[in-house]
Formats: structure tokens, C-alpha cells, sequence
């Protein structure tokens, strides 16, 4: 009878202590929050440069050479340059005719280029997508380079003026004339004085004599 009591008791104190636990473990857990454990968002990567195609000089004479600079391009590529050539601007209307030393006026026609195939050449870039290239026109007229990298994508373009080689100034007739004619006054007049003199000086010696 004692024993009896004695299990009962026990087993009633084991169930008031499952209670507890069994409520707390039935309680919702809260869940873990999204912003603890996801990293921050990273800032989005900033666009690539703009690919850039300069000339050391702007104008040249026919022979001269020009030194050609691109960058923005990619690193360790191949650029291809592709040349056109276009005519150069005809003068601005109302320009006063060009003039012979004697004041009449020289007809001038204007001159037309033909502007040829376009010409290509490459260039190899640096670590850095830099590139330095020399070139010579062998063409006058207005040129202008395009780049373009072939991995990359990115093209650039340039402008260059190529004037015609530079030429002394022509002789002509005119120029020729002037001089000479000048020159032969000079002499006639020279001439002129020396036969008056030799006449004043035979007149005198027979003055002279006639005393």
C-alpha cells in the first residue's frame, strides 16, 4: 500500500515537471531576421572609360609625319584604324582674286581631290588599353582615323588636315619683266650721259684749240 502511494507520487511530480517543458517547446520560435545574415548590397561597378583618339598636331604639309595616341581601349588588344580621305573646304566666297605684280587679276580654278579608298593599319595596346602610333599621309585632303579594339568593341575617332607640300613661289614673265625693263632703262640713260660727256669734252678740246 505504501509502495503504491510512493509511485503514484512519484509519477504525478514527473508529470508536473513535463508540463512546463512541453509548453515552452510548443511556443513559435522566432525566426532568424534576413538583414543578419545577408550581406550588404554591393554598389554597382562603375561604367569602363570612354575610348579617346588624339593627334600630336592638327594640320600638316604632304611628307610631315603625325603621331596618333588612343586610350579607353581594352588591355593587350589589337585596334584597327581605318583612314578616309575627304576633300579640303573650298575658300570662303568673296575672296579677292589673287593679283600679278602689274595689278591685273590671275584666274584661279579651284582644285578637286580625289578622295581614295580608305587605308587601314593596326595597333597593339598596353596593359593600361594605351596605344602611340606614327603615320605618314601620303594623301592631302581632310583624313579622319577611326579605331576600333577588336575584343573590346570600343572605337574612337580623329581629324587631320593634310595641306600640300609647301612650294617656292613661281617666276613669271611679269616678275621677269619689271627688272628688266628697269635694268635697260638704266643702261640707256648711262649710255646716254657718256655720249653728252664725250661731246662736251670734244666741243671744249676744239674751243680750245681754235684760240
Amino acid at each position: 500500500m505504501r509502495l503504491s502511494r510512493i509511485i503514484m507520487a512519484l509519477t504525478v511530480g514527473l508529470a508536473v515537471v513535463a508540463v512546463p517543458t512541453a509548453a515552452v517547446a510548443a511556443q513559435p520560435q522566432p525566426t532568424p531576421s534576413a538583414t543578419a545574415t545577408t550581406d550588404p548590397p554591393q554598389p554597382p561597378p562603375y561604367p569602363p572609360a570612354a575610348a579617346s583618339l588624339t593627334v600630336n598636331r592638327p594640320t600638316i604639309y604632304l611628307g610631315e609625319k603625325v603621331v596618333l595616341t588612343g586610350t579607353g581601349f581594352g588591355p593587350n588588344e589589337t585596334v584597327d584604324i581605318v583612314v578616309t580621305v575627304a576633300p579640303l573646304a573650298a575658300p570662303a566666297g568673296g575672296q579677292a582674286p589673287a593679283r600679278r605684280s602689274d595689278g591685273s587679276t590671275v584666274a584661279m580654278a579651284p582644285v578637286a581631290y580625289q578622295a581614295s579608298a580608305p587605308l587601314t593599319f593596326t595597333a597593339r595596346t598596353d596593359a593600361q588599353g594605351r596605344f602611340t602610333r606614327t603615320y605618314t599621309p601620303s594623301v592631302t585632303g581632310l583624313l579622319t582615323f577611326t579605331a576600333t579594339g577588336r575584343e573590346s568593341g570600343r572605337t574612337a575617332s580623329t581629324q587631320l588636315r593634310v595641306l600640300p607640300k609647301k612650294q617656292p613661289l613661281p617666276v613669271t614673265g611679269d616678275s621677269l619683266g619689271t627688272p628688266m625693263k628697269l635694268g635697260g632703262g638704266l643702261v640707256g640713260a648711262g649710255a646716254i650721259m657718256l655720249l653728252l660727256t664725250l661731246a662736251w669734252r670734244r666741243r671744249q678740246r676744239f674751243g680750245g684749240a681754235a684760240h
